[in-house]
């Protein structure tokens, strides 16, 4: 069950990555540039938290 845990938090936030991936490209061709680096910010924090949760869920994986 503690698999599962660190799985969906993985999944959940490549799915934000994503979505703050294609917002930030719209943002900048629509010379909406407020909104970039926001949407970067949240994208970079994303990919932070998934390689972190990823670094833990392979540590517990392969303590055996």
């Amino acid at each position: 069950m503690v698999h599962k845990k660190y799985w969906i938090i993985i999944f959940i936030t490549l799915i934000v990555n994503v979505v703050m991936l294609q917002w930030t490209i719209e943002s900048f061709y629509g010379e909406e540039y407020e909104h970039v680096r926001l949407y970067t910010v949240i994208g970079v924090v994303s990919s932070i938290v998934c390689f972190l949760t990823y670094l833990k869920w392979r540590k517990k994986e392969y303590q055996k």
